[in-house]
């Protein structure tokens, strides 16, 4: 079945086919096991690895370090395609590693760059970022995790929140306290799971995303050296912002993702379920509400473009990244939600793939920094007071 709206134009071939090989990979290793997945909470250790040796790991990395090279566009390609797997969890879970690397390529040596980032990449490993603490979410200079300097490296304490891939991350980039000052006295460290002290304090159970683990961290007296220090002490927050911007954007390209895979499931279903002895997409009401989901699924779509495109060219804008995000976050709450109102109680189903998705789009208003902060930066930036 054609779908609404067409394909994006890639003016770059390279990454045209790489979306071709996203979309492959989640017709045919994620959508078919995407419930049974989602019943379990977790989907296989060794998908990583299949996705590693296709380039989708590395989309966007250097290939100096394993990675397959491309720029900011492929992983929010990867983000946006994979979508169609009919899982965002799986997604969340494959990609956690870029929000966990990042800091490291940007801040850490050169040994710490081919120690930590390739065996990542080839899915050898899983890794996790560590920000979020039980009191703290959007508010980074909360944070309370401390990193005390003793012989030979750092000890730190405390306690990290809604950590994707936490349960299982073979190391995770945490951001720690190592001064007094709110944003100057941040600093990342890489911390192995298998370092005395640090634990799981329990896998968490959510609404959506149920396909990827996300843990509560502790973090009791845990040593790490010198060299898991990522950076100079005080320069986390910078690492941070810059992550934020990606993060940010790629959550906006699910969000269209996810919209278009609900208009799609919901216009094939109206084409095919009958009512009153005709398919229900021949009533107006039911075609005015597609149009108006193609709309805005259509309006989302093209401003996370316009604004990756601005990213990509070295011209990231802050508030925008914000909108789009807010933008395309809603429009993924009220497409799936059009979506399920379209499949009645087949949408209610947790088997039906609309069903799944209309839980997982409501993470997106949430995660990466709630609607109200993306407000307040946008009005930051725009609104004069």
């Amino acid at each position: 079945m054609k779908p609404i709206l067409p394909k994006p134009i890639d003016a770059d071939p390279a990454l045209a086919a790489f979306r071709e090989t996203c979309l492959r990979f989640a017709r045919e290793r994620i959508a078919p096991f995407a419930f049974e997945w989602e019943e379990a909470e977790l989907f296989p250790r060794s998908l990583y690895a299949e996705a590693g040796a296709i380039g989708l790991l590395g989309a966007g990395f250097p290939e100096a370090y394993g990675g397959s090279g491309g720029d900011a566009f492929f992983p929010l390609v990867a983000a946006e395609s994979l979508v169609h797997g009919g899982t965002t969890g799986v997604v969340a879970g494959l990609s956690s590693h870029g929000i966990a690397l990042p800091p490291i390529l940007l801040l850490g040596t050169e040994a710490q760059k081919q120690r930590f980032v390739p065996p990542v990449l080839s899915g050898q490993y899983i890794a996790a970022l560590a920000i979020t603490e039980p009191d703290t979410g959007s508010d980074v200079a909360g944070v309370k995790t401390r990193a005390v300097p003793t012989t030979g490296g750092y000890v730190i304490k405390g306690a990290k929140m809604f950590i994707t891939s936490g349960a299982r991350a073979d190391f995770i980039s945490v951001l720690a306290r190592t001064g007094d000052d709110p944003h100057a006295g941040l600093t990342f460290f890489v911390v192995e799971r298998d370092r005395p002290g640090f634990s799981v304090s329990r896998a968490l159970k959510k609404t959506g995303w149920r396909a990827s683990d996300t843990a509560e961290l502790s973090f009791d007296d845990v040593f790490v050296p010198t060299e898991n220090r990522i950076g100079a002490e005080g320069t986390g927050f910078q690492a941070l912002m810059h992550n934020f911007q990606n993060e940010r954007l790629a959550l906006a390209f699910m969000g269209h993702g996810t919209a278009e895979v609900a208009l799609n499931d919901a216009l094939a279903y109206a084409r095919e379920r009958r009512a009153f002895g005709r398919e229900i997409a021949r009533f107006q009401v039911i075609r005015h509400r597609l149009a108006e989901m193609a709309t805005r699924t259509f309006a989302a779509r093209e401003l996370n473009y316009s604004v990756a495109r601005k990213l990509v060219a070295g011209q990231a804008d802050p508030a925008q990244i914000a909108m789009a995000k807010n933008f395309a976050a809603q429009t993924a709450v009220d497409v799936c939600h059009d979506a399920v109102q379209i499949l009645a109680g087949a949408g209610y189903l947790r088997e039906t793939r609309v069903e799944r998705l209309s839980r997982d789009a409501r993470l997106l208003p949430i995660g990466g920094g709630t609607t109200d902060i993306m407000n307040e930066i946008i009005a930051r930036f725009y609104v004069s007071v």
